[in-house]
């Protein structure tokens, strides 16, 4: 049993090396792009050509496969994801990479923290001090009063808060609905959204930001799919560690690319923020609860 089990495992271990990876490789497509376009204008064409990739698996089974009962709620969920969306691309456009990187891995302390305030679920004892560390983490990261402290640190917060308001609808949406539904509705509402936030401040992508554009829309299906495809080879217990390959990957590609260099409180908040994280996880799992990862911004 156990020999037919770690196949699987490695299968969704895998998967989640392509998530992290396209995130972190989206996130540099957008610290290139930032410079000459709107974040919303960059959420728009990202979710644009998003669904042009998606347009065989959708024509292929038909609009029917994604019928919902929560209409409301996933334009909703749209709307929260633009305003995240906008929020973490200004912030690339101000932080270091692997300190906005560092930042973003707070998600599932937010949702374990709206969990227990929104869906009444317990916080025991273990999940609050894992709750308090990680936050702990957050402040080694930013250090305020410190150079990382500022606008786009505040930006980077307020997107993970969203993110993971948005992580409590997926959840719910999930009891009813397959992913490939969610992931649907999210692109097909989001793209008009963004279109019209861009409007006011509409300016028309060079041929090179059009090619990066699609490059991104590309990753950004990878990175959904492969993520739901993960959850069917393994548990959170499992994937979770995997996730947090994104910050050695951004930091090497921070500096080769725009020459950062990670400093060690960016490296020692986000080992904190790490091993809060990784207590949540392990604390559901004792309880015999189902652990979630926060979906690939």
């Amino acid at each position: 049993m156990e020999q037919g089990k770690t196949p699987s495992i490695l299968i969704g271990v895998l998967l989640m090396v392509c998530v992290a990876t396209a995130v972190a490789l989206d996130t540099v497509v957008v610290r290139l792009l930032v410079v000459d376009l709107h974040p919303f204008e960059i959420v728009f064409f990202r979710t644009l050509f998003s669904l042009v990739f998606m347009a065989p698996w959708i024509w292929r089974g038909g609009i029917a496969q994604f019928a919902t009962k929560h209409p409301f709620l996933h334009l909703a969920r749209a709307a929260g994801k633009l305003v995240a969306l906008g929020a973490f691309f200004y912030a690339v456009s101000l932080m270091a990479l692997a300190d906005l990187t560092a930042i973003m891995f707070s998600m599932p302390l937010f949702a374990a923290l709206g969990a227990w305030l929104f869906l009444g679920e317990k916080m025991r004892p273990l999940r609050m001090a894992a709750t308090i560390l990680g936050f702990l983490g957050v402040l080694i990261v930013i250090r305020p009063g410190g150079d990382t402290m500022g606008v786009g640190a505040l930006f980077a917060v307020g997107a993970a808060l969203i993110i993971a308001a948005l992580g409590l609808a997926i959840k719910y949406l999930s009891a009813e609905e397959e992913s490939q539904t969610i992931v649907f509705w999210n692109v097909l509402l989001l793209t008009p959204m963004a279109l019209l936030a861009s409007i006011p401040v509409w300016t028309w992508p060079s041929w090179y930001a059009l090619a990066w554009l699609v490059f991104q829309g590309l990753l950004g299906v990878v990175a959904q799919l492969c993520f739901s495809k993960a959850l069917q080879f393994g548990d959170a217990s499992t994937l979770v560690p995997i996730d947090f390959l994104r910050l050695p990957i951004i930091a090497v590609i921070g500096f080769a690319a725009f020459g950062e260099v990670p400093g060690l409180w960016t490296w020692a908040g986000a080992t904190v923020i790490f091993l809060a994280v990784i207590l949540l996880v392990r604390d559901e799992r004792r309880r015999g609860g189902r652990s979630s990862l926060p979906e690939p911004s």
